[in-house]
């Protein structure tokens, strides 16, 4: 019961934090504008993300527009393309392994191979979470060495967006949970207690008694 249940446990997580990589990967919050300095009032709010940047204008207007080469963006948001792409199936990937080798399902009948099979489904999880982990990192290090560096003008710093925080709770989920399910290894079937049954009385020919060896 205790495997089941962090296997439960274990699995919530990890579909939460799949989901909110996918959530962080389409959002186009990863970079924002700096109010500093002269942009304390703007007329307008810039986000920048791996698939398009917006413009927020004061009145409530919003203009996206996808970025029209992949070549020609930085190094950070090509990284962060790929590896959350990759997360994100490999997510999906482990959600169909841990299923397989869940304990309320009969895809897989050896106990011992479907604790196996949610040990690795767990290990693809914790993996999932560090691709993902190393783009956010590398996106905000960039972020805010940009926003202390003098040289770099105050109408191109940017400040960390919603979309990299929801990237580092998912991957806290992703970690969490795939470590429950390398943990929800069930006992082995053997309780070390064996059952032993009498053999079964049997009259004699002579008399119709018991045998008196059922006795000793």
């Amino acid at each position: 019961m205790v495997s089941a249940g962090l296997e439960i446990l274990g699995l919530s997580l990890c579909v939460v934090g799949s989901l909110l990589v996918m959530v962080a990967c389409g959002l186009p919050m990863w970079k924002v504008t700096a109010f500093i300095e002269a942009n304390i009032v703007v007329a307008q709010t810039i986000w920048d993300g791996l698939w398009m940047s917006c413009v927020v204008q004061s009145t409530g207007q919003m203009q996206c527009k996808v970025h029209d080469s992949i070549l020609a963006l930085s190094h950070d948001l090509q990284a962060a393309r790929a590896l959350t792409i990759i997360s994100a199936v490999m997510g999906v990937l482990a959600l169909m392994v841990v299923i397989a080798g869940a304990q309320c399902t009969n895809c897989i009948r050896t106990e011992y191979v479907k604790a196996r099979v949610v040990n690795a489904g767990g290990v693809l999880y914790i993996i999932s979470g560090l691709f993902v982990l190393v783009p956010l990192c590398w996106m905000a290090n960039n972020i805010i060495s940009d926003f202390y560096n003098p040289q770099v003008p105050a109408s191109k710093k940017r400040e960390i967006g919603a979309a990299l925080y929801i990237g580092w709770a998912a991957t806290a989920l992703l970690l969490s949970g795939g470590t429950l399910l390398c943990c929800s290894c069930p006992s082995s079937g053997n309780s070390g207690y064996s059952v032993k049954y009498a053999p079964t009385k049997t009259r004699t020919s002579q008399n119709g008694e018991y045998d008196k060896r059922n006795y000793v």
